[in-house]
């Protein structure tokens, strides 16, 4: 499963007021302005970030824009998983 599909996948199946019949998205769409997403599901999905990919987000990284589209958090993920590489 690519890292676009997992982050797809977890919004999708931890929100219950989620129903892709009636209001779908697209890695674009900002999910805070859809309602998807409030802080304590904001903290969870830092938790899985963070697990699911062996890496830390750093506080500089706590930006609201980081994590209000999938393709946003995608390249989080990336930009972190490459400064690990390159260390």
């Amino acid at each position: 499963m690519s890292t676009h599909e997992k982050i797809r996948h977890y919004i999708e199946s931890n929100l219950v007021t989620f129903d892709a019949s009636e209001a779908p998205f697209t890695d674009d769409d900002n999910i805070f302005e859809k309602g998807f997403l409030n802080s304590m599901f904001a903290m969870q999905m830092l938790t899985y970030i963070e697990t699911e990919f062996n890496l830390t987000v750093d506080n500089d990284d706590l930006e609201l824009i980081n994590f209000s589209t999938v393709n946003n958090i995608v390249g989080l993920i990336e930009k972190k998983q490459r400064g690990r590489s390159s260390a």
